[in-house]
């Protein structure tokens, strides 16, 4: 090749240049496109899914996980309005019915994962009320539940409340609460004298004190179903995830958080 031919010698540079580059892999240190999923959860379930995804990313580095977390039937409506959501973890039976019964779950994919406790609870040092039949006194004048219609938790404490007939007498004390961890919020900062959440979330804040557990004949059992959405993007990856929540490591996170096995 002769240089003082400069259209032969860029075209015959050019050809050679592109025959090469078919043959190129590509660099090494390339980080993979990482993997996304979307799981709706109940917000009980904060702090301890914070801790069980940290050990997840170590070992699935390459898939991360967002969460949107809510009240259960808030996030229940979400879904149902085609939110972009790959698995969903309720408080409660009640949402996962109604999903399953519109056809918006994967099929197969539902399992109970977890149970909790109802308690009632008053602000750390506060005295005068020991049971659930001392919210009547007078001198008790708010106690917060979750909003019965929307929040697991708040259904949950209108049938303890219903279960030692104080449910209609207490209703014009109530505060209700968006959520289970409002509820929390009135009691540790002195709004409310008490309210009605789960063991765990009281287990959570060193600001309130649990003063009585709601027998288990009270109310219905606390199970917190999860499943596949039927609109997942990625319904491999979201059940890589949930398996992991089921397997023994997560299942320890629960325990020390004070979650239940499903069933137990």
């Amino acid at each position: 090749m002769h240089l003082n031919h400069p259209r032969v010698s860029l075209v015959t540079i050019l050809v050679a240049l592109l025959a090469g580059s078919a043959g190129l892999t590509p660099l090494r240190g390339t980080p993979k496109p990482k993997k996304e999923i979307t799981v709706s959860a109940a917000i009980s379930l904060k702090d301890v899914l914070d801790e069980i995804t940290q050990l997840f990313r170590a070992e699935v580095p390459d898939t991360v996980i967002h969460f949107n977390l809510g009240a259960s039937g808030s996030l229940e409506h979400q879904i149902e309005e085609g939110a972009p959501v790959d698995a969903f973890i309720s408080a409660s039976e009640d949402q996962m019915n109604s999903l399953e019964s519109k056809g918006l779950l994967l099929p197969g994919t539902r399992r109970d994962l977890l149970g909790n406790v109802v308690v009632l609870v008053v602000r750390k040092g506060q005295t005068g009320i020991s049971s659930f039949q001392d919210l009547a006194r007078p001198e008790v004048k708010h106690i917060s539940i979750g909003e019965p219609k929307s929040v697991p938790a708040g259904k949950y404490a209108q049938e303890v409340l219903t279960h030692f007939h104080l449910y209609e007498q207490l209703k014009p004390k109530f505060v209700l609460a968006a959520d289970v961890r409002q509820v929390l919020t009135y009691v540790s900062t002195g709004n409310v004298d008490a309210g009605i959440v789960y063991a765990t979330d009281a287990q959570s804040s060193p600001d309130v004190s649990v003063v009585t557990i709601a027998p288990e004949d009270s109310h219905t059992p606390v199970i917190y179903p999860v499943a596949i959405l039927k609109s997942s993007k990625d319904p491999g990856e979201t059940k890589r995830f949930l398996d992991f929540l089921s397997a023994e490591k997560a299942q320890g996170v629960f325990k020390k958080y004070g979650f239940k096995p499903a069933g137990k």
